[in-house]
């Protein structure tokens, strides 16, 4: 009531375009604690359930304890609020920067107002943590004995593996990669989140005793039924890595790219290549005319990536229809607000070449090239969407709406479909019909005794902030099982 909400402005489109590094500005401490003031601290808070509501996230999924630490920021006790921070979330760092806040849309303050600024609270408290030295390497007081093998780098996988730690197993992370960090390291970008950031953590989590062994695929340089031999349980958090395709005319063309190859090679280059690597550098769009297919954030990451490139033009290719500019009806609070936002990336192309870069209902149908083999073309049509007899929605063409646009480098961001095969065939891990591992209800343990799921591997493509609570849950599960062993 006294204070309104209030957000630090990020650096210009055209200066943040120029650099690879973050874009938001810090706020002062007095900023953030009058913003903390504005938690209502609620008997029933809504911002920390971390439910699904009709196929969203509704609060945080790792139920952190938002106004305890909200209020402890506002009567300045910092150190304080970082405990009780640490106490449900092992990555404020990586949450603070890339969520998408399922939090602030179930504040209660935002049902009739605007939300409190949690997000930008939390990153504040975990990197003051880390200023003041507060974030020391902390060792297991025992060692139970226990070797556990995780498999996968990225969040649910670090997350698994410093609770597993914590708990005083001996863990070592394998990584196919040259880095550890999976997506944290090489699917976001570095404007995102800088990777210094994602290094501080593992060397942090290297000093508390996890091991960590990279460039080592499990399946291929390290066959799986050693890896059972050799650890009292094993986790798999590789992640959903196969991407989506579109096998339509003109797929073979040279210029055609999925998102990931773009991406991973940017870091891969801003970071230092390694002679190991398999696939090329860096992708470029410098001078290119650059399409992306693909609205979600993988695209809108290619957008900002291609503007950093130095690219000529800039298109997103959205399938879906242009969310409303206020809630609709249908998506009362505290569900995720399904309203139309201009992201970092759009907004960066929006400024530079004077227009939203994203074209809504746009269905593509061919991709047309050049003599030599080389993309040239995308050929779209605009959709509308309409119920088939079972009452699903269906995107049907418009007749005379096909636009052709140029096109020299195309990238593919339309999600992902599951994790890879090779491994969890040669373990022969059950699957569910779409990929994912098979597991019981709220549960980690796959077919096989002793060897566990997390994250997007278990649950499907997914947001940072689920796949730490997978993590966890499913370390909870490992360290019972071992225990009960023992």
């Amino acid at each position: 009531m006294e204070y309104g909400r209030e957000v630090p402005a990020d650096l210009a489109a055209v200066e943040r375009i120029l650099h690879w590094k973050e874009f938001h500005r810090p706020f002062s401490e007095e900023k953030l604690r009058q913003q903390g003031a504005r938690c209502m601290d609620c008997g029933i808070p809504f911002c920390h359930t971390g439910q699904f509501m009709h196929g969203m996230t509704s609060g945080c999924p790792i139920h952190n304890l938002i106004p305890e630490w909200n209020d402890l920021i506002y009567r300045d006790l910092w150190k304080e609020g970082l405990k009780r921070l640490l106490f449900t979330n092992n990555f404020p760092e990586f949450t603070g920067r890339v969520c998408p806040a399922p939090c602030e849309g179930s504040c209660t303050a935002g049902l009739h107002g605007d939300a409190v600024t949690i997000k930008n609270i939390e990153l504040a408290i975990i990197e003051k943590g880390f200023r003041q030295g507060w974030i020391k390497p902390h060792r297991p007081a025992f060692q139970t004995g226990k070797r556990v093998a995780v498999i996968g780098s990225g969040p649910a996988g670090l997350a698994c593996a410093d609770c597993l730690n914590q708990a005083g197993h001996a863990v070592t992370v394998y990584e196919r990669a040259e880095r550890p960090g999976g997506l944290l390291m090489y699917g976001i970008p570095n404007m995102k989140l800088e990777k210094h950031v994602v290094n501080r953590r593992i060397d942090l989590m290297t000093a508390e005793g996890i091991k960590f062994i990279t460039h080592t695929e499990v399946g291929v340089d390290y066959p799986g039924d050693q890896l059972l031999a050799e650890h009292d349980a094993v986790v798999l958090c590789g992640g959903a890595t196969r991407p989506r395709d579109l096998q339509i005319e003109g797929r073979e063309l040279k210029g055609i790219h999925f998102a990931m190859e773009f991406l991973r090679g940017n870091t891969r280059n801003l970071i230092g290549g390694s002679l190991l690597d398999e696939e090329p550098i860096t992708i470029s769009a410098r001078g290119k005319r650059v399409v992306v297919i693909g609205g979600g954030d993988t695209g809108t990451d290619c957008v900002a990536t291609s503007l950093r490139h130095g690219c000529q033009s800039v298109t997103q290719l959205e399938i879906l229809p242009q969310s409303p500019a206020e809630r609709p009806e249908g998506n009362p609070w505290p569900e995720w607000p399904r309203i139309n936002r201009l992201d970092y990336g759009q907004e960066e192309a929006a400024t530079i070449f004077g227009e939203d870069p994203r074209m809504f209902n746009r269905l593509t149908k061919k991709f047309v090239g050049g003599a030599e083999g080389q993309i040239t073309e995308v050929l779209t049509v605009q959709v509308e969407w309409k119920p088939d007899d079972q009452g699903r929605m269906q995107p049907e063409e418009i007749p005379g709406s096909e636009i052709s646009l140029p096109a020299d480098l195309v990238l593919l961001a339309m999600g992902f479909l599951g994790p890879e095969d090779q491994l969890l065939n040669q373990l022969g891990i059950s699957r569910e019909v779409d990929s994912r591992i098979k597991t019981s209800l709220g549960k980690y343990a796959t077919n096989l005794p002793g060897v566990y799921a997390a994250g997007d591997m278990r649950r499907g493509q997914s947001l940072v902030v689920w796949a730490i609570q997978e993590g966890r849950g499913a370390a909870q599960e490992v360290d019972h099982y071992l225990m009960k062993e023992a």
